[in-house]
């Protein structure tokens, strides 16, 4: 999913909301009604949406933050797709 979300075999659902994010993260100034509209088809309702874009939104800001200020990336983050056990007790 980390690579190609638009082939990871995803629901209608979550295709549509990472279409979403991916616009409002790479061309905010191209949102409009029917991205809002397209989500709803979906099945999300307003408060999800609006959760959603908060998050989303979030994500972007505190990234071009990071950016801005050349903050050392977390060294104990592993990228998705390498993931590690969430619990000790899962470990080797």
């Amino acid at each position: 999913m980390a690579a190609n979300w638009r082939e990871a075999g995803l629901s209608a659902a979550d295709l549509a909301l990472c279409a979403y994010a991916e616009k409002l993260t790479a061309q905010p100034e191209m949102m409009t009604d029917e991205d809002i509209n397209q989500l709803r088809a979906a099945g999300f309702e307003d408060q999800s949406i609006h959760d959603a874009t908060q998050v989303i939104s979030y994500f972007n800001y505190i990234n071009r933050i990071a950016d801005a200020l050349d903050v050392d990336q977390e060294t104990f983050v592993h990228p998705w797709e390498q993931s590690s056990p969430s619990h000790p007790s899962e470990k080797g």
